[in-house]
């Protein structure tokens, strides 16, 4: 007979913060001597994680002299924003080193200093329960 639970999946359950019919949740970015921690909403329609550029150059990333430009479909219409670099990023129990985000800065009357993209979502494997607000990682 084997062992079932050595066969097991360890899953790992995450509240998510409801504000209103959004979703929000924190996230550490930091280099060697700086930490930031930022409140995120969680979006599945945007492609990348966004982050505000105050919070980026405070930790170090250059946005004068960014990796690239991309284009990204704002309120407003299609706008170009730069990419940044964060050397080292948290969020979900889940750290990602020289993590590519999108510079931007949200509205000021936004409950999140930036947004979660599918790109960190997907790399984790986050499976959303939106009517209980929780996020499963298995």
């Amino acid at each position: 007979m084997s062992d079932s639970s050595s066969s097991r999946k360890i899953r790992k359950l995450y509240p998510l913060i409801r504000w209103g019919n959004l979703l929000l949740l924190r996230a550490s970015l930091s280099n060697q001597q700086e930490l930031r921690i930022v409140q995120l909403l969680l979006d599945t329609g945007s492609s990348f994680t966004v982050l505000p550029s105050d919070v980026l150059t405070e930790i170090g990333c250059d946005l004068q002299k960014p990796e690239q430009q991309v284009s990204v479909i704002a309120a407003g219409g299609m706008i170009r924003a730069p990419k940044a670099i964060v050397p080292q990023f948290n969020c979900l129990g889940h750290g990602i080193e020289n993590f590519s985000v999108v510079a931007l800065d949200l509205p000021t009357r936004s409950p999140a200093a930036g947004l979660l993209g599918m790109d960190f979502l997907i790399t984790i494997g986050a499976v959303i329960n939106v009517k209980k607000g929780e996020i499963l990682l298995s």
